[in-house]
């Protein structure tokens, strides 16, 4: 499934939709082909690669000072890195357990492999021992939508 950048009619970058989706917008009127992804056509359009909206859309998402916390934007902001040994990584940890009181926040949680993530179990990184490689921080938006 190819992916279509979304534009706002002020040409910001709004986020990805499937293919599918971007023609449905295009048949409603409500976006138009901006790039061309290559030569072929889908009924009266050429296969887009970016589409810009007809009419400027306020995104009130964009007005949060912080982030939302996510898995997705919490793996991204370490750089799919593990927080304990730099290996590739594909977990969420919690320095302060869930099961402890500690929340889904940017300022708890990192990305850890699975080797270190089970090492580290239902403790804190000092109670196992395990010395973190940065300290958790809450990202600007720059970082999450990778503009």
């Amino acid at each position: 499934m190819t992916a279509v950048l979304v534009l706002n009619a002020g040409y910001e970058r709004l986020h990805y939709v499937s293919l599918r989706h971007a023609i449905r917008m295009l048949s409603r009127n409500v976006a138009v082909v901006e790039e061309v992804a290559d030569g072929r056509a889908i009924g009266p359009w050429q296969r887009p690669a970016v589409v810009r909206l007809v009419r400027y859309v306020q995104m009130r998402w964009r007005t949060r000072a912080v982030p939302a916390w996510s898995r997705k934007g919490m793996l991204k902001r370490d750089g799919y890195c593990c927080a304990y040994c730099s290996g590739v990584a594909t977990t969420v940890d919690h320095v302060l357990p869930r099961s402890r009181g500690g929340a889904n926040s940017w300022t708890n949680t990192v990305a850890a492999c699975r080797r270190c993530n089970g090492r580290k179990s239902n403790r804190t990184p000092e109670e196992a021992r395990m010395r973190l490689r940065y300290q958790p921080r809450v990202p600007s938006w720059h970082e999450i939508l990778g503009v």
